[in-house]
Protein backbone atom coordinates (compact mmCIF):
# COMPACT_ATOMS: atom_id res chain seq x y z
CA UNK A 1 0.00 0.00 0.00
CA UNK A 2 1.74 3.34 -0.80
CA UNK A 3 2.41 6.32 1.77
CA UNK A 4 3.38 8.34 -0.51
CA UNK A 5 1.75 10.40 -2.98
CA UNK A 6 3.64 12.15 -5.89
CA UNK A 7 1.81 15.14 -7.52
CA UNK A 8 2.75 16.52 -10.90
CA UNK A 9 1.06 18.64 -13.71
CA UNK A 10 0.40 16.23 -16.42
CA UNK A 11 -1.06 12.54 -16.28
CA UNK A 12 1.56 11.59 -19.01
CA UNK A 13 3.89 12.70 -16.97
CA UNK A 14 2.69 10.82 -13.66
CA UNK A 15 2.61 7.69 -15.88
CA UNK A 16 6.39 7.66 -16.31
CA UNK A 17 7.48 9.05 -12.73
CA UNK A 18 5.23 6.06 -11.32
CA UNK A 19 7.62 3.41 -12.62
CA UNK A 20 10.91 4.57 -11.25
CA UNK A 21 9.35 5.20 -7.74
CA UNK A 22 8.11 2.10 -6.93
CA UNK A 23 4.99 0.18 -5.04
CA UNK A 24 5.40 2.81 -1.75
CA UNK A 25 4.70 5.76 -4.16
CA UNK A 26 1.28 7.34 -5.93
CA UNK A 27 1.82 9.66 -8.72
CA UNK A 28 -1.47 11.71 -9.29
CA UNK A 29 -1.96 14.61 -11.92
CA UNK A 30 -3.30 18.50 -10.70
CA UNK A 31 -3.97 18.57 -14.54
CA UNK A 32 -2.19 22.05 -14.18
CA UNK A 33 -3.55 24.71 -12.35
CA UNK A 34 -6.28 23.90 -9.93
CA UNK A 35 -6.75 27.45 -8.67
CA UNK A 36 -6.87 30.41 -10.87
CA UNK A 37 -8.92 33.99 -10.62
CA UNK A 38 -12.77 34.17 -11.56
CA UNK A 39 -13.80 34.55 -14.65
CA UNK A 40 -16.72 36.89 -14.16
CA UNK A 41 -15.20 39.33 -12.47
CA UNK A 42 -11.50 41.53 -11.82
CA UNK A 43 -10.68 39.42 -9.17
CA UNK A 44 -8.31 41.89 -8.13
CA UNK A 45 -8.92 44.41 -4.65
CA UNK A 46 -7.11 47.17 -6.69
CA UNK A 47 -7.82 49.18 -3.02
CA UNK A 48 -6.37 46.74 -1.13
CA UNK A 49 -2.79 45.62 -1.70
CA UNK A 50 -3.75 44.41 -5.13
CA UNK A 51 -4.41 41.10 -3.45
CA UNK A 52 -5.58 38.32 -5.85
CA UNK A 53 -8.73 36.34 -5.18
CA UNK A 54 -8.66 33.22 -6.15
CA UNK A 55 -11.34 30.16 -6.98
CA UNK A 56 -11.33 26.37 -7.57
CA UNK A 57 -13.26 26.56 -11.44
CA UNK A 58 -15.94 23.93 -11.66
CA UNK A 59 -14.05 22.06 -13.99
CA UNK A 60 -11.39 21.21 -11.41
CA UNK A 61 -13.77 20.49 -8.54
CA UNK A 62 -13.41 16.72 -9.04
CA UNK A 63 -9.55 16.73 -9.32
CA UNK A 64 -9.47 18.62 -6.36
CA UNK A 65 -11.78 16.58 -4.38
CA UNK A 66 -9.65 13.14 -5.83
CA UNK A 67 -6.16 15.06 -4.59
CA UNK A 68 -7.76 15.62 -1.44
CA UNK A 69 -9.04 12.02 -0.98
CA UNK A 70 -5.74 10.67 -1.26
CA UNK A 71 -3.86 13.48 0.65
CA UNK A 72 -5.25 12.00 3.72
CA UNK A 73 -4.72 8.50 3.28
CA UNK A 74 -0.84 9.49 2.72
CA UNK A 75 1.89 9.87 5.56
CA UNK A 76 3.45 12.33 2.95
CA UNK A 77 2.45 15.04 -0.40
CA UNK A 78 4.91 15.63 -2.53
CA UNK A 79 4.92 18.91 -4.76
CA UNK A 80 6.47 17.78 -7.96
CA UNK A 81 5.29 20.09 -9.78
CA UNK A 82 7.14 21.90 -12.77
CA UNK A 83 10.47 23.99 -11.92
CA UNK A 84 9.18 27.39 -13.71
CA UNK A 85 7.19 29.92 -11.65
CA UNK A 86 3.75 28.59 -13.01
CA UNK A 87 4.58 25.38 -11.44
CA UNK A 88 5.87 26.63 -8.10
CA UNK A 89 2.39 29.09 -7.89
CA UNK A 90 0.33 25.48 -8.87
CA UNK A 91 2.79 23.31 -5.86
CA UNK A 92 1.73 26.83 -3.36
CA UNK A 93 -2.44 26.47 -4.87
CA UNK A 94 -1.90 22.63 -4.06
CA UNK A 95 -0.74 23.42 -0.67
CA UNK A 96 -3.87 25.64 0.40
CA UNK A 97 -6.29 23.97 -1.18
CA UNK A 98 -5.57 20.59 -0.46
CA UNK A 99 -4.84 22.08 3.20
CA UNK A 100 -1.57 19.84 3.53
CA UNK A 101 0.18 19.74 6.81
CA UNK A 102 3.43 21.91 6.26
CA UNK A 103 4.96 18.72 8.16
CA UNK A 104 3.98 16.41 5.80
CA UNK A 105 4.70 18.02 2.71
CA UNK A 106 7.74 18.24 0.73
CA UNK A 107 8.28 20.41 -2.63
CA UNK A 108 10.56 18.99 -5.12
CA UNK A 109 11.64 20.10 -8.67
CA UNK A 110 13.58 17.79 -11.70
CA UNK A 111 14.40 19.05 -14.93
CA UNK A 112 14.30 15.38 -16.57
CA UNK A 113 12.22 13.03 -16.19
CA UNK A 114 14.70 10.04 -15.71
CA UNK A 115 14.93 7.76 -12.66
CA UNK A 116 18.40 8.94 -11.79
CA UNK A 117 16.71 13.07 -11.80
CA UNK A 118 13.26 11.77 -9.95
CA UNK A 119 15.47 9.68 -6.87
CA UNK A 120 17.61 12.44 -6.76
CA UNK A 121 14.48 14.92 -6.24
CA UNK A 122 13.15 12.61 -3.26
CA UNK A 123 16.21 12.71 -1.81
CA UNK A 124 16.85 16.71 -1.57
CA UNK A 125 13.61 18.20 -1.14
CA UNK A 126 13.07 21.61 -0.50
CA UNK A 127 10.23 24.57 0.80
CA UNK A 128 7.75 26.25 -1.40
CA UNK A 129 10.25 29.25 -3.11
CA UNK A 130 7.50 32.34 -2.36
CA UNK A 131 9.68 34.87 -4.26
CA UNK A 132 8.71 32.12 -7.04
CA UNK A 133 5.11 32.31 -6.07
CA UNK A 134 5.14 36.03 -5.85
CA UNK A 135 6.98 36.12 -9.28
CA UNK A 136 3.71 34.48 -10.89
CA UNK A 137 1.21 36.02 -8.68
CA UNK A 138 2.46 39.72 -10.01
CA UNK A 139 2.38 38.10 -13.85
CA UNK A 140 -0.63 36.94 -12.78
CA UNK A 141 -2.56 40.49 -11.51
CA UNK A 142 -1.20 42.06 -14.25
CA UNK A 143 -2.26 40.28 -17.16
CA UNK A 144 -5.67 40.17 -15.61
CA UNK A 145 -5.71 44.10 -15.13
CA UNK A 146 -4.50 44.54 -18.86
CA UNK A 147 -6.67 42.29 -20.02
CA UNK A 148 -10.08 43.37 -17.69
CA UNK A 149 -9.23 47.16 -18.29
CA UNK A 150 -8.71 46.75 -22.56
CA UNK A 151 -10.75 44.11 -23.36
CA UNK A 152 -14.37 45.93 -22.76
CA UNK A 153 -12.65 48.88 -25.09
CA UNK A 154 -12.29 46.42 -27.78
CA UNK A 155 -16.05 44.85 -27.21
CA UNK A 156 -17.21 48.32 -27.72
CA UNK A 157 -14.97 49.78 -30.61
CA UNK A 158 -14.77 46.45 -32.83
CA UNK A 159 -16.41 43.39 -32.08
CA UNK A 160 -17.56 41.42 -28.85
CA UNK A 161 -15.72 37.75 -27.81
CA UNK A 162 -12.15 39.68 -28.05
CA UNK A 163 -8.98 39.68 -25.83
CA UNK A 164 -6.28 42.45 -25.28
CA UNK A 165 -3.32 41.38 -22.90
CA UNK A 166 -0.13 42.09 -21.25
CA UNK A 167 1.84 40.71 -24.34
CA UNK A 168 -0.43 39.52 -26.72
CA UNK A 169 -1.12 43.53 -27.40
CA UNK A 170 2.36 44.12 -27.77
CA UNK A 171 3.10 41.52 -30.21
CA UNK A 172 -0.29 42.84 -32.43
CA UNK A 173 1.65 46.34 -32.58
CA UNK A 174 4.76 44.87 -33.53
CA UNK A 175 2.72 43.26 -36.56
CA UNK A 176 1.48 46.13 -37.16
CA UNK A 177 4.45 48.39 -37.22
CA UNK A 178 5.63 46.07 -39.53
CA UNK A 179 2.95 46.23 -41.95
CA UNK A 180 3.24 49.96 -41.68
CA UNK A 181 7.08 49.80 -42.56
CA UNK A 182 5.65 47.46 -45.44
CA UNK A 183 3.02 49.85 -46.89
CA UNK A 184 5.34 52.73 -47.18
CA UNK A 185 8.35 51.44 -48.61
CA UNK A 186 9.33 52.88 -51.72
CA UNK A 187 11.44 50.12 -53.76
CA UNK A 188 14.95 51.96 -55.32
CA UNK A 189 16.32 50.36 -58.28
CA UNK A 190 19.64 48.92 -59.06
CA UNK A 191 22.29 47.23 -61.04
CA UNK A 192 23.83 44.17 -59.83
CA UNK A 193 26.80 42.80 -62.59
CA UNK A 194 28.50 39.68 -62.41
CA UNK A 195 31.37 38.14 -64.99
CA UNK A 196 32.22 34.96 -65.59
CA UNK A 197 35.98 34.15 -66.84
CA UNK A 198 37.92 31.44 -68.01
CA UNK A 199 41.56 30.22 -67.10
CA UNK A 200 44.40 28.75 -69.43
CA UNK A 201 43.32 25.51 -68.34
CA UNK A 202 39.52 26.31 -68.73
CA UNK A 203 38.57 26.35 -65.62
CA UNK A 204 35.60 28.83 -64.74
CA UNK A 205 35.56 31.48 -62.23
CA UNK A 206 32.61 33.62 -61.29
CA UNK A 207 33.16 36.96 -59.88
CA UNK A 208 30.97 39.94 -58.21
CA UNK A 209 31.51 43.24 -59.44
CA UNK A 210 32.37 45.24 -55.90
CA UNK A 211 30.50 48.34 -56.89
CA UNK A 212 26.71 48.43 -57.79
CA UNK A 213 25.31 50.92 -60.33
CA UNK A 214 21.94 53.01 -59.96
CA UNK A 215 20.32 53.51 -63.31
CA UNK A 216 20.72 52.17 -66.39
CA UNK A 217 22.70 54.52 -67.84
CA UNK A 218 25.90 54.25 -65.17
CA UNK A 219 25.31 50.34 -66.18
CA UNK A 220 25.70 50.77 -69.93
CA UNK A 221 28.64 53.01 -69.80
CA UNK A 222 30.13 50.44 -67.53
CA UNK A 223 29.85 47.91 -70.27
CA UNK A 224 30.53 49.70 -73.05
CA UNK A 225 34.37 50.26 -71.26
CA UNK A 226 34.56 46.70 -71.11
CA UNK A 227 34.06 45.76 -74.84
CA UNK A 228 37.76 44.14 -75.87
CA UNK A 229 38.95 44.45 -72.68
CA UNK A 230 41.93 41.93 -71.11
CA UNK A 231 41.61 41.04 -67.61
CA UNK A 232 44.01 39.68 -65.45
CA UNK A 233 44.14 38.15 -61.71
CA UNK A 234 45.36 41.37 -59.37
CA UNK A 235 45.60 39.66 -56.63
CA UNK A 236 45.10 36.22 -54.74
CA UNK A 237 44.13 36.58 -50.05
CA UNK A 238 44.19 33.00 -48.82
CA UNK A 239 43.27 33.47 -45.28
CA UNK A 240 42.64 30.60 -42.43
CA UNK A 241 38.87 30.94 -40.91
CA UNK A 242 36.98 28.72 -38.05
CA UNK A 243 33.32 28.79 -37.39
CA UNK A 244 32.28 28.08 -33.58
CA UNK A 245 28.44 25.77 -32.57
CA UNK A 246 25.75 27.74 -31.09
CA UNK A 247 24.98 27.34 -27.84
CA UNK A 248 22.27 24.47 -27.10
CA UNK A 249 18.28 24.80 -27.47
CA UNK A 250 16.70 27.51 -25.39
CA UNK A 251 12.55 28.02 -25.92
CA UNK A 252 12.81 30.57 -28.19
CA UNK A 253 15.71 29.40 -30.47
CA UNK A 254 14.22 25.82 -30.55
CA UNK A 255 10.93 27.33 -31.64
CA UNK A 256 12.79 29.18 -34.19
CA UNK A 257 15.10 26.38 -35.30
CA UNK A 258 12.18 24.14 -35.48
CA UNK A 259 10.43 26.54 -38.14
CA UNK A 260 13.31 27.15 -39.95
CA UNK A 261 13.88 23.14 -40.29
CA UNK A 262 11.51 20.96 -39.69
CA UNK A 263 8.46 24.12 -41.00
CA UNK A 264 6.53 23.65 -36.96
CA UNK A 265 4.67 26.36 -35.90
CA UNK A 266 5.67 27.23 -32.38
CA UNK A 267 3.15 25.97 -30.95
CA UNK A 268 3.59 22.27 -32.63
CA UNK A 269 7.04 22.71 -31.31
CA UNK A 270 6.17 22.88 -27.73
CA UNK A 271 3.19 20.33 -28.06
CA UNK A 272 6.05 17.83 -29.42
CA UNK A 273 8.83 19.12 -26.51
CA UNK A 274 6.29 18.69 -24.01
CA UNK A 275 5.62 15.22 -25.16
CA UNK A 276 9.36 14.38 -25.34
CA UNK A 277 10.19 15.66 -21.95
CA UNK A 278 7.15 13.49 -20.26
CA UNK A 279 8.66 10.57 -21.48
CA UNK A 280 11.31 11.27 -20.33
CA UNK A 281 13.68 11.84 -23.50
CA UNK A 282 14.58 15.36 -22.91
CA UNK A 283 15.18 17.74 -20.38
CA UNK A 284 12.57 20.49 -19.78
CA UNK A 285 11.61 22.60 -22.24
CA UNK A 286 10.34 25.47 -21.03
CA UNK A 287 14.15 27.65 -20.19
CA UNK A 288 15.58 30.42 -21.05
CA UNK A 289 19.59 29.11 -20.25
CA UNK A 290 21.66 27.65 -22.04
CA UNK A 291 24.16 26.09 -19.76
CA UNK A 292 24.50 22.42 -19.93
CA UNK A 293 25.66 20.52 -16.64
CA UNK A 294 28.65 18.77 -16.02
CA UNK A 295 27.04 15.36 -16.62
CA UNK A 296 25.29 16.69 -19.56
CA UNK A 297 28.79 18.06 -20.60
CA UNK A 298 30.60 14.18 -20.46
CA UNK A 299 27.95 12.70 -21.49
CA UNK A 300 27.85 14.66 -25.00
CA UNK A 301 31.90 14.69 -25.31
CA UNK A 302 31.67 10.59 -24.92
CA UNK A 303 29.13 10.16 -27.34
CA UNK A 304 31.29 12.94 -29.54
CA UNK A 305 34.48 10.68 -29.03
CA UNK A 306 32.96 7.52 -29.72
CA UNK A 307 31.14 8.81 -32.69
CA UNK A 308 33.90 10.70 -34.31
CA UNK A 309 36.86 10.52 -32.45
CA UNK A 310 38.97 12.74 -30.27
CA UNK A 311 39.47 15.21 -32.63
CA UNK A 312 36.29 16.41 -32.53
CA UNK A 313 35.90 17.01 -28.93
CA UNK A 314 36.03 20.39 -27.52
CA UNK A 315 33.79 20.99 -24.30
CA UNK A 316 32.18 24.28 -24.25
CA UNK A 317 30.18 26.64 -20.92
CA UNK A 318 27.82 29.29 -22.56
CA UNK A 319 26.43 32.28 -21.47
CA UNK A 320 23.18 33.45 -22.00
CA UNK A 321 23.28 37.37 -23.58
CA UNK A 322 19.59 37.43 -22.09
CA UNK A 323 19.23 39.57 -18.49
CA UNK A 324 16.38 37.95 -17.32
CA UNK A 325 17.44 34.20 -17.87
CA UNK A 326 17.42 31.91 -15.14
CA UNK A 327 20.94 30.30 -14.68
CA UNK A 328 19.82 28.01 -12.46
CA UNK A 329 18.66 26.01 -15.14
CA UNK A 330 19.46 23.50 -17.77
CA UNK A 331 19.28 24.03 -21.58
CA UNK A 332 17.23 21.54 -23.83
CA UNK A 333 19.09 18.58 -24.42
CA UNK A 334 18.65 14.61 -24.55
CA UNK A 335 18.67 13.22 -21.64
CA UNK A 336 20.84 10.01 -23.30
CA UNK A 337 23.17 11.27 -25.71
CA UNK A 338 23.57 7.44 -26.21
CA UNK A 339 20.31 8.02 -28.21
CA UNK A 340 20.55 9.93 -32.01
CA UNK A 341 17.54 8.72 -33.08
CA UNK A 342 14.00 7.35 -30.86
CA UNK A 343 11.43 5.06 -32.51
CA UNK A 344 8.44 7.98 -31.87
CA UNK A 345 5.72 9.22 -33.14
CA UNK A 346 7.84 10.89 -36.84
CA UNK A 347 7.28 14.80 -35.71
CA UNK A 348 8.54 13.93 -32.25
CA UNK A 349 11.57 11.77 -33.52
CA UNK A 350 12.58 14.48 -36.28
CA UNK A 351 12.42 17.19 -33.19
CA UNK A 352 14.41 14.53 -30.89
CA UNK A 353 17.13 14.66 -33.94
CA UNK A 354 17.40 18.36 -34.34
CA UNK A 355 17.86 18.96 -30.44
CA UNK A 356 20.36 16.04 -30.30
CA UNK A 357 21.93 17.32 -33.13
CA UNK A 358 22.67 20.96 -31.32
CA UNK A 359 23.65 19.62 -28.03
CA UNK A 360 26.36 17.62 -29.62
CA UNK A 361 27.73 20.02 -31.88
CA UNK A 362 27.58 22.59 -28.74
CA UNK A 363 31.07 20.41 -27.46
CA UNK A 364 32.30 19.45 -30.49
CA UNK A 365 35.41 21.76 -32.11
CA UNK A 366 35.81 24.47 -34.10
CA UNK A 367 35.55 24.08 -37.82
CA UNK A 368 38.71 25.01 -39.97
CA UNK A 369 38.44 27.17 -43.16
CA UNK A 370 39.92 28.26 -45.62
CA UNK A 371 38.86 31.42 -47.39
CA UNK A 372 40.41 32.58 -50.89
CA UNK A 373 39.70 35.83 -52.42
CA UNK A 374 40.34 36.66 -55.92
CA UNK A 375 40.39 40.51 -57.10
CA UNK A 376 40.47 40.87 -60.91
CA UNK A 377 41.43 43.84 -62.95
CA UNK A 378 40.71 45.50 -66.48
CA UNK A 379 43.20 47.54 -68.27
CA UNK A 380 39.73 49.72 -69.13
CA UNK A 381 38.93 50.50 -66.13
CA UNK A 382 39.41 51.08 -62.56
CA UNK A 383 36.83 48.66 -61.31
CA UNK A 384 37.38 44.93 -59.19
CA UNK A 385 35.54 41.78 -59.59
CA UNK A 386 35.91 39.46 -56.56
CA UNK A 387 35.44 35.91 -56.45
CA UNK A 388 34.94 34.05 -53.49
CA UNK A 389 35.56 30.49 -52.38
CA UNK A 390 35.38 28.61 -49.02
CA UNK A 391 37.74 24.82 -48.44
CA UNK A 392 36.37 23.18 -45.40
CA UNK A 393 39.83 22.08 -43.68
CA UNK A 394 38.44 20.17 -41.03
CA UNK A 395 34.72 19.94 -40.48
CA UNK A 396 34.53 20.23 -36.75
CA UNK A 397 30.67 20.25 -35.49
CA UNK A 398 29.95 21.05 -38.87
CA UNK A 399 29.69 17.24 -39.19
CA UNK A 400 26.82 17.24 -37.23
CA UNK A 401 25.20 20.27 -37.36
CA UNK A 402 25.05 24.18 -38.79
CA UNK A 403 22.12 26.51 -37.88
CA UNK A 404 19.81 27.98 -39.95
CA UNK A 405 19.13 31.71 -40.56
CA UNK A 406 16.04 33.90 -41.38
CA UNK A 407 17.49 35.46 -44.32
CA UNK A 408 19.26 32.97 -46.56
CA UNK A 409 22.25 34.92 -48.47
CA UNK A 410 22.11 33.85 -52.13
CA UNK A 411 26.44 34.92 -52.59
CA UNK A 412 27.32 31.44 -51.19
CA UNK A 413 30.93 30.78 -51.41
CA UNK A 414 31.88 27.81 -54.08
CA UNK A 415 35.39 26.21 -55.20
CA UNK A 416 37.96 28.54 -56.85
CA UNK A 417 40.13 26.93 -59.33
CA UNK A 418 43.75 27.28 -58.51
CA UNK A 419 45.32 30.86 -59.96
CA UNK A 420 48.32 33.17 -59.67
CA UNK A 421 48.79 37.07 -59.52
CA UNK A 422 48.75 38.18 -62.42
CA UNK A 423 47.02 35.48 -64.40
CA UNK A 424 45.54 36.75 -67.92
CA UNK A 425 42.03 35.32 -67.76
CA UNK A 426 39.85 35.12 -70.78
CA UNK A 427 36.25 36.71 -70.29
CA UNK A 428 33.24 34.88 -71.41
CA UNK A 429 30.53 37.57 -70.26
CA UNK A 430 29.33 40.31 -68.24
CA UNK A 431 25.53 40.40 -66.73
CA UNK A 432 23.67 43.26 -65.25
CA UNK A 433 20.68 42.63 -63.66
CA UNK A 434 18.20 45.18 -62.87
CA UNK A 435 17.31 44.65 -59.04
CA UNK A 436 14.92 46.56 -56.56
CA UNK A 437 15.39 47.22 -52.92
CA UNK A 438 12.75 44.62 -51.01
CA UNK A 439 10.62 46.25 -47.85
CA UNK A 440 10.78 44.50 -44.52
CA UNK A 441 9.73 40.55 -44.20
CA UNK A 442 6.59 40.44 -42.64
CA UNK A 443 7.53 38.25 -39.52
CA UNK A 444 7.02 34.79 -39.20
CA UNK A 445 6.23 32.83 -36.23
CA UNK A 446 10.10 32.04 -35.33
CA UNK A 447 10.79 35.90 -36.44
CA UNK A 448 8.30 36.60 -34.22
CA UNK A 449 9.77 35.16 -30.88
CA UNK A 450 12.81 36.30 -31.64
CA UNK A 451 11.81 40.11 -31.87
CA UNK A 452 9.92 39.63 -28.44
CA UNK A 453 12.85 37.64 -26.74
CA UNK A 454 15.15 40.69 -28.15
CA UNK A 455 12.64 43.03 -26.43
CA UNK A 456 12.09 41.29 -23.42
CA UNK A 457 8.25 40.68 -23.76
CA UNK A 458 6.88 37.84 -22.32
CA UNK A 459 8.74 34.74 -21.05
CA UNK A 460 9.86 31.44 -22.71
CA UNK A 461 6.12 30.25 -21.95
CA UNK A 462 3.99 32.99 -23.23
CA UNK A 463 5.14 33.25 -26.68
CA UNK A 464 3.51 29.60 -28.08
CA UNK A 465 0.04 30.73 -26.25
CA UNK A 466 0.38 34.27 -27.44
CA UNK A 467 0.90 33.60 -31.19
CA UNK A 468 -2.26 31.23 -30.96
CA UNK A 469 -3.61 33.61 -29.59
CA UNK A 470 -2.89 36.84 -31.66
CA UNK A 471 -4.28 34.01 -34.89
CA UNK A 472 -7.59 32.48 -32.88
CA UNK A 473 -8.97 35.93 -32.37
CA UNK A 474 -8.50 36.76 -36.15
CA UNK A 475 -6.01 39.78 -34.77
CA UNK A 476 -3.39 38.58 -37.61
CA UNK A 477 -3.81 35.86 -40.48
CA UNK A 478 -1.01 33.59 -41.38
CA UNK A 479 -0.74 32.37 -44.56
CA UNK A 480 1.13 32.61 -48.43
CA UNK A 481 0.91 35.78 -50.38
CA UNK A 482 1.16 35.35 -54.01
CA UNK A 483 3.87 37.20 -55.29
CA UNK A 484 3.77 39.72 -57.81
CA UNK A 485 5.35 39.04 -61.43
CA UNK A 486 8.19 41.90 -61.89
CA UNK A 487 9.45 42.48 -65.38
CA UNK A 488 13.36 43.08 -65.17
CA UNK A 489 15.83 44.25 -67.42
CA UNK A 490 19.24 41.67 -68.34
CA UNK A 491 22.00 43.41 -70.08
CA UNK A 492 24.56 41.01 -71.07
CA UNK A 493 28.03 41.60 -72.63
CA UNK A 494 29.30 38.37 -74.54
CA UNK A 495 32.92 39.14 -74.98
CA UNK A 496 32.64 36.68 -78.57
CA UNK A 497 30.33 38.87 -80.18
CA UNK A 498 31.49 42.39 -78.59
CA UNK A 499 28.25 43.56 -78.36
CA UNK A 500 25.71 44.08 -75.64
CA UNK A 501 22.21 42.12 -75.62
CA UNK A 502 19.08 43.07 -73.52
Amino acid sequence: MASNLVIVESPAKAKTIEKFLGKDYKVASSFGHIADLPANELGVNVEGDFLPKYIVSSDKKKVVSELKSLAKKMDTVWLASDEDREGEAIAWHLANTLQLDSKNTKRIVFHEITKTAILDAIAHPREIDYNLVNAQQARRVLDRLVGYELSPVLWKKVKGGLSAGRVQSVSVRLIVEREREINMFSPEESYKTQALFQTNNYKSINAQLSKGFKSQVETLEFLEKNKGSQFKVSSVETKPATKIPTAPFTTSTLQQEASRKLYFSVSKTMNMAQRLYEVGLITYMRTDSVNLSKEAQQGAMKQIEKLYGPSFVKQRQYKTKNKGAQEAHEAIRPTDFSRSQVAIDYDQSRLYELIWKRSIASQMSDAKLERTQLKISSNSHNELFVAKGEVIKFEGFLKVYLEGVDDENDETSGLLPAVSEGEVLDLKEIISNQRFTRPPYRYSEASLVKKLEEQGIGRPSTYAPTISTIQNRKYVQKGISEGEIRNYVQIKLLNDEKQLKF
